[in-house]
């Protein structure tokens, strides 16, 4: 269809006309229109799905609308939601809290999928940095959406609504919505709401005013190369010439160094060798190596020489390397292998192949042989054509396999999630024992489903378009819901002075924070603009911010960062917003 936005808005128009003209309609004949609202309208039901699918579609027909690069994306189904919520549209009260609640559980357990893999690595070398960094933002506009609170005495509620807002972050608005509701304080949830809907748009736009300001005043003064952020392989080539480790085996050579490599292949004397573990190295001997760009300078010293080759360069065309070896990236698809470690399954004893590389989500890894391998993995594999073939015959290699997505684990996350969200904790000083309800539970029990499925051989794997989609359809369904209840009451909430307050303190959480740890980060740790701006969107989980990078600097290190941090970073404020509410009212 070439115009959905001119159908929605056509049937947005006759939804309006029939709910503000229905009772004094003449009777003029059962045409189609008529049959349609006295027929199909007065189902609850049968209502219930056409406004949230007509809410969900218009916005996000809407959001794919670019302006000057920045564009809302299904944020902007949220506000097609007050509009409608404003214009009198209602839904059975009972319909719009369960689909609220049901969008909402899809969207968080999902999204604990995505990020769960990436969840623990977060924590390693220069992730650890990046990590405390987007702690602090965190904690620094927190603080300040609290401060009001507890100076001014002004709603908890506001200033929720303000802080997600502010942060553009929905998820850890629908957390303080359940921690309201179990606390007895749904109103507060409503008008969380509403604060949200007056301050997103200054969250979006302050966290790219800072950016400019911060490429304006600070990336001039200190350009900084980027240090390397993650496990991500890095293929290098090296001469031995260190007496110190002629006639050594490889294995006597991994003894001698902290740093993960392997071998992927042996020039020597003009023909090609297959790295074993107890191959023994040769003074001019050439080796293939694949590690991290960290680790290239402790290799060197190991080896003896470095070469200047660029083997990261994608147009390498590794079977023209030599003729006896092919490289085949091999697919895994048996869920046997799901959970187990690559060294346990011997395929260089068995098949005398070596596994050079692991593809994981869009991230080359270093195939160590403590690696747990996980369903979707793509493995490098060097070695004869028909022992490749056998490797592939064992690991899978049926990419239809994966086109289906294991709906029993989702499902029984999700049930898992909703009971660890109502068991009971108890902290000292609190009367009532604290829970971390629908957002906070299933959030987990998908982040540790997602990080450690695979070593209980759970099979997690859920191809990135499925998981978009039932994201998407999460989210949207959880927006819809929240802007028509949100709705009625947003023209008289905006238009009060209040709103100016909230506007002034949003501006506050989304630029000062960002400042402050951006001259930390490229003053202190000595981090790059590019990872700074990464690290700082993906503190504020601001996508939207990100995007607008990308179109004007060219650099993989921001999104490098930001896909370090925003797992940790998105965990943190669902759980803090949640814990807050519940410490406050408890």
């Amino acid at each position: 269809m070439k115009h959905p936005l001119l159908v929605c808005w056509l049937f947005c128009q006759y939804v309006v006309t029939l709910q503000t003209h229905r009772n004094d309609r003449k009777e003029d004949g059962m045409n189609l229109l008529h049959w349609i609202d006295s027929e199909l309208l007065v189902v609850p039901a049968i209502k219930a799905v056409a406004v949230i699918c007509l809410c969900c579609a218009c916005g996000l027909a809407l959001g794919k609308i670019r302006l000057r690069g920045i564009r809302l994306g299904v944020t902007f189904v949220f506000f097609v939601g007050l509009l409608l919520g404003a214009l009198g549209i209602s839904i059975d009260h009972d319909m719009l809290i369960y689909a609220e609640d049901f969008g909402l559980i899809i969207f968080v357990y999902v999204l604990g999928l995505q990020v769960g893999p990436g969840f623990m690595s977060s924590f390693h070398a220069g992730g650890t940095r990046l990590s405390l960094l987007s702690l602090g933002v965190i904690a620094i506009g927190t603080l300040f959406a609290l401060l009001p609170f507890i100076i001014h005495q002004m709603p908890l509620g506001e200033m929720m609504g303000v802080l997600c807002g502010a942060t553009t972050n929905t998820p850890a608005l629908a957390a303080a919505q359940q921690a309201f509701t179990q606390t007895g304080h749904p109103s507060e949830g409503l008008s969380s709401a509403l604060s949200l809907a007056v301050t997103y748009p200054i969250g979006m736009v302050g966290v790219i005013v800072a950016l400019i300001l911060i490429r304006i005043f600070l990336a001039k003064r200190h350009r900084i190369t980027a240090e390397p952020i993650n496990d991500e392989a890095f293929i290098a080539s090296f001469t031995v010439s260190n007496p110190a480790i002629f006639e050594l085996s490889i294995i006597d050579c991994v003894k001698r160094t902290q740093s993960h490599f392997v071998v992927s292949r042996i020039w020597r004397k003009g023909r090609v060798i297959l790295p074993l573990g107890d191959t023994r190295l040769e003074k001019g001997d050439r080796l293939l190596i694949i590690s991290q760009e960290k680790d290239i300078e402790a290799l060197t010293t190991l080896f003896g020489q470095v070469d200047a080759t660029d083997w990261n360069n994608k147009d390498v065309d590794w079977n023209k390397l030599d003729s006896k070896l092919v490289s085949e990236r091999i697919l895994i698809t048996n869920s046997h292998i799901n959970g187990k470690r690559l060294g346990a399954l011997h395929l260089r004893n068995r098949f005398g192949v070596t596994v050079s590389r692991v593809k994981r989500s869009g991230v080359h890894l270093v195939a160590t042989p403590d690696l747990v391998l996980r369903m979707g993995d793509r493995l490098t594999v060097v070695g004869e054509a028909n022992s490749c073939k056998l490797v592939a015959t064992e690991l899978g290699n049926r990419i239809t396999v994966l086109n289906e997505p294991n709906m029993v684990t989702i499902f029984v996350g999700m049930v898992l999630g909703l009971l660890l969200g109502y068991i009971p904790i108890a902290f000292p000083g609190i009367s009532s024992p604290l829970r971390l309800g629908l957002a906070g539970g299933p959030i987990i029990m998908g982040i540790l489903i997602g990080a450690f499925g695979p070593r209980i051989h759970m099979v997690a794997y859920v191809t990135t378009s499925a998981n978009l989609l039932i994201r998407s359809l999460g989210l949207s369904t959880y927006l819809a819901c929240l802007g028509l209840d949100a709705g009625p009451q947003f023209l008289e909430v905006v238009m009060r002075p209040m709103a100016l307050v909230w506007i002034g303190y949003s501006l506050l959480i989304a630029i000062i924070p960002v400042l402050l740890f951006a001259w930390i980060a490229m003053r202190w740790c000595k981090c790059s603009y590019a990872t700074s701006a990464g690290m700082l969107c993906g503190a504020m989980a601001n996508p939207i911010a990100l995007d607008y990078y990308n179109t004007t600097v060219s650099s993989d290190n921001a999104n490098i960062a930001y896909a370090t941090v925003y797992p940790l970073s998105m965990f943190v404020r669902v759980i803090v917003a949640q814990l807050i509410v519940l410490f406050c009212f408890s």
